[in-house]
This record gives structure tokens, sequence and C-alpha cells, in this order.
């Protein structure tokens, strides 16, 4: 195991899961980083290892952050951590990765997750991850599943993943776990394109239920309700100052009822073809490492 991989202790887990969420390109509206955060506070979540971010980040792109702790100063570099809980109903355990996507060195990165989920005899990695679309902010969020092995697919009712174009460290990891021969999954939540730049607690809340229920565990999201209602009257409120967004969104409403009623996941092909066009227009709209970093 490499060196950058920096375990405190390691536990001792039933049938582990592994979810990893990313802050950075997979992580539109934060609904993917919100929903990892939740999840570590829901199950009391305790940390027993990290990566060394020395070795994955150009920190000009991705910078240290300056803050004071009772009057003296520190510094908080980027960070990938792992952390490990019971999963409330399941009788099998929980592994989080949270975290920032890295500058540098993905392969490298990804054998040291893979590297570690062998060692913890993890049964499944699971990806969350959050995209824009058409969609309307009142409405629930839409939820994709993918995954990259047909037999897991049949067994979790998710289609193959037949995307091709630019990819995350989601891609990149998942591709690590497919060399390894360990079984992965990825969840996506669609977000509004009009309000790219607001957290979506309603994304995080549907990447949540839906990830309770394909792991069937318990999932208290009391907590989310409250932040997606807020968000939805928040945005409403600013919605209705613009006639012409307003319109849009009327008509983005009417396509989300006309689509209701169907518990399907999409397919792994309108997966792919919502990612294609996320990523083009992600990198037409932001070419800087800077805005990367900062998505």
């Amino acid at each position: 195991m490499g060196d950058a991989l920096r375990i405190e202790s390691l536990p001792e887990l039933e049938r582990p899961v592994l979810v990893a969420a990313f802050r950075g390109w997979n992580d539109g509206g934060q609904g993917a980083s919100l929903a990892g955060a939740y999840l570590a506070q829901a199950w009391a979540a305790q940390r027993f290892a990290d990566l060394d971010p020395e070795d994955f980040y150009d920190f000009q792109a991705t910078r240290p952050q300056v803050a004071l702790d009772g009057g003296a100063r520190r510094v908080d570099w980027p960070e990938n951590a792992f952390y490990h809980a019971p999963l409330p109903g399941a009788g099998r355990d929980a592994i989080l990765l949270l975290g920032v996507e890295p500058n540098l060195r993905w392969r490298t990165f990804s054998d040291n997750v893979v590297d570690l989920a062998r060692q913890l005899k993890v049964e499944l990695v699971l990806t969350l991850g959050a995209l824009l679309a058409d969609v309307p902010h009142t409405r629930p969020a839409p939820v994709t599943g993918s995954v990259t092995d047909q037999k897991l697919g049949d067994r979790l009712g998710f289609s193959p993943s037949r995307y091709e174009g630019p990819t995350g460290i989601v891609g990149v990891l998942h591709d690590a776990c497919g060399r390894a021969g360990i079984a992965s999954a990825s969840l996506w939540a669609a977000v509004p394109h009009y309000v790219s730049l607001t957290p979506s607690p309603r994304a995080a809340k549907a990447l949540v239920e839906r990830l309770a229920l394909l792991l069937e565990c318990d999932i208290d999201t009391a907590s989310l309700d409250q932040a997606s209602e807020a968000y939805a009257q928040q945005v409403s409120e600013a919605v209705a100052s613009d006639p012409d967004t307003s319109t849009y969104v009327e008509e983005l409403e009417r396509h989300a009822d006309e689509l209701a009623g169907d518990d399907d996941l999409p397919s792994g092909d309108a997966l792919a073809a919502e990612l294609t066009r996320y990523l083009r227009e992600r990198d037409r709209d932001e070419p800087g490492p800077d805005d990367v970093a900062r998505g």
C-alpha cells in the first residue's frame, strides 16, 4: 500500500460498502458533497484514515485555507478522508470517502483507494455525483444510476454505463475498481442549471434516499427535508423576479409532471446523453483550474 495512505487505525467491518463523494467537477450544486457530509453526520461516522494531499494537488489550483484556532493560525489542506460507521438496519458497515477531487496522479490516487478497499474486503463501491440539467427546482431531483458490470446492473436494476467523453475522478475510480474486480456503481442527481452556484439540499436528499433504498438501510432525512423546502422557497422568490426565467421554469415543471409516476431509474443511455451535454457545457463555461477546484 502506498505511503500516501495514512491509516490511524484499521476498523473491523461487516460486509462493508464504500461510498465516495468528491467536491469539484463531479459535484454540480454541491449535491454529492452535501449528501456525503450528511451521511457522515447522520451515521456518526468515525475517521480512520486519509490520503496525504502533498502528492495529489496543485496548491495553486486548489489552495489550502488559513484558519484561526483559539487565536492560533493553522493551515487547512485539501483532504480526502475515510470514515466508518454501521449502516442502520442493514446488518453491515459503511466506509465513507469524502474530500476534494485531486488535481494530480489520479491513477495513483485511485489505486490507493482500491488497495484499502481490498484490505477491508469491500463488497461494493458506490459513488455519488451531481450534474446540471434541465430540471425545475420545485420538484424532487431526478436520480440516475449506472454500473460498469452487467451482472451488478441486473442485481441493482441499473444499466451498464455507455457514456463516452471527458471524465472526473469518479470515472477513474470506477475504472480502477473494475480492474481490481471490485463491484462498483454510481448515482447521479440532477441539479437545475439556472441555479448552478446555489448548494442544492434537494439533490443531496435525492441521493441519500436512493442510497438508502439500494443499501436497504434506514436514514433520517428530516434535516434535509427542511433544507430542501427552504431552498425551493428562496429560489422561487428569485425566479419570480424575472418573467423569462419564471416562464422557463413553468415549462420545466410541466415536463417533470408529465414524467411523474415513473419510479424507474433512467437508463444508462439517458445518463450518457445528459452527462455528455453537461460536461461539454462545463468545459466551455469553466475552462480554468481555479473554476474546477471551486465547482
